[in-house]
């Protein structure tokens, strides 16, 4: 994969980061929020962080 991909596929986790952070901010501001919901972005989060990191160790080589 060329690097100008793997930057835009880094633009493209941020953006999902983004909106996940989002749902879970609207989601606790709920009565009775859905925490399996909240339990699931954040995990999705936390590989969509992990994607960035691997590629950002790519295009350092």
């Amino acid at each position: 994969m060329g690097n100008k991909r793997l930057k835009k596929k880094i633009e493209s986790l941020k953006k999902q980061i983004m909106q996940h952070e989002d749902k879970i901010r609207k989601e606790r501001i709920k009565n009775f929020p859905d925490e399996g919901m909240i339990r699931h972005w954040e995990v999705e989060i936390a590989s969509f962080r992990k994607g960035i990191e691997k590629i950002m160790r790519r295009l350092n080589k």
